[in-house]
C-alpha cells in the first residue's frame, strides 16, 4: 500500500487501525511508522492517526469525538461557546461515563472528565465542516462543570470567582437546570446553585 493510495481510499482525513481493516486498506506498522516520520500522518494517538495535508480542515471538537466517541464536549469548553464564560479555553474538554485522562498531540489538548453513567445524558450531535461531535446543552455543561467541581465550591466568594456571564444564566432554562442537578444526587448542588442565581 503507497501512501497515495491510502488517501485515495480514505473516507475521513481520522482514521483508525480499525477504519483501515474495514475498509480492507492493508497498512503494515512500518508504513505508518514511515509516513509519521515524514509528515504524512501524525499519531493523535495510539491506533488513531490524522493526514497531515487535511488536518486545518478537522475541527478540534471533531478530535475530540474520535479520541473517545463515548464522550461529549462539555464543561469549561461548552461553557465559553456559549458566553457563559469569558476565558478563552484551550483545552478541548469532554465528559465520558469511561475513565477520565488527558491527551497532548498536535491538535491540541484533550481533557476528559468521568461521571457515573447515570450522568451520562443532555446532550446533542453536532457538526462543524461536515465532522460530527457531541456536545452538552448549556444547563447540562453548567450542572457538569458545577457537579465536577463541587469541591471549590463553598461560598459567594468561590462562585464569583467563575466569573459566570448573569446575562447568559438567565437565559438558561431553569427546569433543565433543576432536573440535571437533581440526577447528581449531591445534597451541596442545591445550595450552589443557590449561591449562583440568588
Amino acid at each position: 500500500m503507497k501512501y497515495i493510495e491510502l488517501i485515495e481510499k480514505l473516507q475521513s482525513p481520522v482514521f483508525t487501525l480499525q477504519d483501515l481493516k474495514l475498509a480492507g486498506i492493508k497498512v503494515y506498522p512500518y508504513q505508518l511508522s514511515n509516513w509519521s516520520s515524514k509528515g504524512y500522518i501524525s499519531k493523535l494517538k495510539n491506533g488513531i492517526y490524522i493526514l497531515n495535508k487535511e488536518k486545518n480542515k478537522v475541527p478540534g471538537q471533531h478530535i475530540a469525538f474520535s479520541l473517545n466517541p463515548k464522550s461529549y464536549l462539555s464543561m469549561e469548553w461548552a461553557l465559553f461557546k456559549y458566553g457563559l464564560i469569558p476565558e478563552i479555553v484551550n483545552a478541548y474538554t469532554s465528559v465520558t461515563a469511561k475513565s477520565g485522562r488527558t491527551y497532548h498531540n498536535k491538535m491540541g489538548t484533550f481533557i476528559y472528565r468521568s461521571v457515573k453513567k447515570e450522568l451520562f445524558f443532555g446532550y446533542y450531535k453536532e457538526k462543524e465542516n461536515g465532522f460530527p461531535y457531541l456536545i452538552a446543552y448549556p444547563e447540562k455543561a453548567l450542572v457538569d462543570f458545577l457537579y465536577l467541581n463541587s469541591g471549590t465550591l463553598d461560598t459567594k466568594e468561590d462562585v464569583e470567582e467563575l466569573r459566570l456571564n448573569q446575562f447568559e444564566l438567565e437565559n438558561l432554562d431553569k427546569k433543565k437546570i433543576d432536573e440535571y442537578a437533581r440526577a447528581t444526587n449531591l445534597k451541596k448542588m442545591s445550595k450552589i446553585l443557590k449561591l449562583i442565581f440568588e
